[in-house]
């Protein structure tokens, strides 16, 4: 009898999880409310970076000159911008939604709960609301239901001036001035974005840099492009309030008031201060599921919750907010639920993931983060190459940022490593390939690249 698998959510998790199950063997279920592809993909990844990508080309236009060509200043069009993301968007969908099919999944539109540990209730609404409920008895269940814009109590967004993320792709009207609460990855995007497309823009950094966590050196690299943008950066401030106001001239603001006293005005604001798990309704307590604090599914290696039949992925475990992550996570539950574990299997490595920040310059790291070495006493060797010096860059005409590799001095094995600067969420496989399979420094020196490319500073960064 073929495995009885259901899962919930059709995002990056999901959506993998069921097409390997199903080439496995498995008679897959899969139940999403939303659209397939999910939501945090198609509604917040895909078109905040089609929207990157636009502000990027703005962005270049304002270099056109260091290279022989007359300066351009292009006009935004909001509506042919509005039809390129949803084009983008429905073809993702659709080819999701074919591959799934063609593999024999069962798409259900619908939502899902757990009734009992193995009992999974589906609900399935017509056009007029008519409710057609059925039960599946699963051997094996996945909850990948994703994750939804954190909102704390003191801001109330409304759509119009005071916005979550997933009310800028794109805004209804591109804002003269926006402040951003939220200086993550989220938080720095939006203010490349933003800029790019001529917005005045204030940043609020509740620590003493952009990208807390992330590299000083790669954030400083990013502070600088911001400062000469224009970008006003209040560093050390909490938000506590945001509004919106008339002025003494009539005119209708938004206002955010800080911890320190500081108060910033501008016609927009975007909260930008992560997520949470769309836990609700899903039936967890009933199942016996275990969450942490913050609502997070507890997971093992395998995905596993404290209920082995029934897996978490995605955003929903708590572990990378990344869609590489997710999908990866759902081939290794795919895999788990079908016994393959038991023969070669190789686990998931939460910190060998590649991460990328399309931001202009764009900035890139995986593995072994400097500080984190010399936090530990590890010795390390810490290796560093300004693209300045590469001559792709020069043609280019942009050398902003480097390559930094880091090493174990002892073996030479490459540990991990940060990329700023153009093209870095490509050029930074490279080093992902290298940590994940444990290659020398040498094995980068001594292949036999293109010139010029900027991939040489790999090369020159691991010699």
């Amino acid at each position: 009898m073929a495995t009885r698998f259901v899962i919930i959510g059709g995002g990056p998790a999901g959506n993998t999880a069921a097409t390997h199950a199903a080439r496995l063997g498995a008679q897959v279920t899969l139940v999403e409310r939303d659209v397939i592809g999910g939501a945090a993909h198609l509604w917040d990844c895909i078109p905040s970076k089609t929207m990157i990508a636009t502000g990027g080309a703005i962005a270049f236009t304002r270099r056109l000159e260091g290279m022989g060509l007359e300066q351009q200043a292009p006009e935004v069009d909001v509506d042919a911008l509005t039809e390129r993301i949803e084009s983008i968007k429905m073809r993702l969908q659709r080819s999701t939604t074919n591959l799934l099919t063609s593999q024999g999944v069962e798409l259900v539109h619908g939502s899902a709960k757990m009734l009992s540990p193995n009992d999974v209730e589906i609900t399935v609404r017509d056009s007029s609301g008519v409710a057609t409920v059925r039960t599946i008895t699963a051997d094996a269940v996945l909850v990948a239901t994703g994750s939804r814009p954190r909102i704390p109590e003191w801001c109330h967004p409304d759509g119009e001036r005071i916005l979550v993320t997933r009310d800028c792709y794109p805004p209804k009207v591109f804002p003269e001035s926006v402040t951003i609460v939220g200086s993550g990855v989220t938080g720095v995007e939006f203010v490349h974005m933003f800029s790019s497309f001529g917005a005045r823009v204030n940043l609020v950094v509740s620590r003493q840099q952009v990208l807390p966590g992330k590299d000083p050196e790669v954030a400083a690299v990013l502070e600088d492009d911001f400062l000469q943008r224009g970008v006003k950066l209040l560093k050390g401030a909490r938000a506590t309030s945001i509004e919106r106001v008339v002025d003494e001239a009539g005119v209708e603001e938004v206002v955010v008031r800080c911890d320190d006293g500081r108060v910033v005005h501008s016609s927009h604001a975007v909260l930008a201060i992560g997520s949470v798990p769309n836990t609700d309704g899903l039936g967890l307590e009933a199942a016996g599921v275990q969450t942490d604090s913050n609502g997070y599914v507890i997971i093992n290696r395998h995905c596993q919750s404290n209920a082995p039949h029934i897996y978490a992925a995605g955003d929903m475990s708590g572990k990378l907010p990344l869609s590489s992550v997710a999908s990866m996570q759902g081939r290794k539950v795919a895999e788990h639920v079908m016994g393959l574990s038991k023969v070669a299997h190789r686990h998931l490595d939460y910190d060998k993931a590649a991460n990328a920040i399309f931001t202009e310059p764009e900035i890139a790291d995986v593995g072994l983060a400097e500080a984190d070495a010399f936090a530990v006493g590890r010795k390390i060797r810490v290796t560093k190459v300004p693209f300045s010096s590469t001559p792709k860059a020069l043609i280019n005409n942009d050398w902003r940022g480097f390559v930094k590799i880091i090493s174990d001095p002892a073996t030479g094995v490459v540990l991990g490593g940060s990329i700023v600067g153009r093209h870095a969420a490509e050029l930074i496989s490279v080093i992902a390939l290298a940590v994940t399979a444990n290659l020398k420094v040498t094995d980068i020196v001594e292949s036999l690249l293109v010139h010029p490319a900027l991939a040489e500073a790999l090369a020159e960064a691991a010699d």
